[in-house]
């Protein structure tokens, strides 16, 4: 069964850090770009972050540049969204999907998607 799995989620003061990690079972991500998404309730799913499938080019929304970093450890299967400087407007269930090109956009691209994991951003 081809699986995309979310972690690191959790409540957070606006400031702090958290790590996200996508983990893949039943195929192997080297051949897919990882792109991380993020829906807020009432709002529409956005494209946060991607990542190619060699690691070599990535690619952030406005509102997390400077603050998001991705990164991919093929060997293990997983790719890694590390999150600083967290705001409020960060709180979102984070989903990443996988699927042949690194784009910030989802429709017609990403062929696997994760369940998601609760992010949030409070005092």
């Amino acid at each position: 069964q081809l699986q995309l799995v979310e972690s690191g989620g959790g409540l957070v003061q606006p400031g702090g850090s958290l790590r996200l990690s996508c983990a893949a079972s039943g195929f192997t991500l080297d051949y897919y770009a990882i792109g991380w998404f993020r829906q807020a309730p009432g709002k529409e799913r956005e494209g946060v972050s991607c990542i190619s499938r060699s690691g070599g080019s990535t690619n952030y929304a406005d509102s997390v540049k400077g603050r998001f970093t991705i990164s991919r450890d093929n060997a293990k299967n997983t790719v890694y969204l590390q999150m600083n400087s967290l705001k409020p407007e960060d709180t979102a269930v984070y989903y990443c999907a996988a699927g042949p090109l690194c784009r910030l956009v989802f429709r017609g691209n990403y062929d696997y998607w994760g369940q998601g994991t609760q992010v949030t951003v409070s005092s």
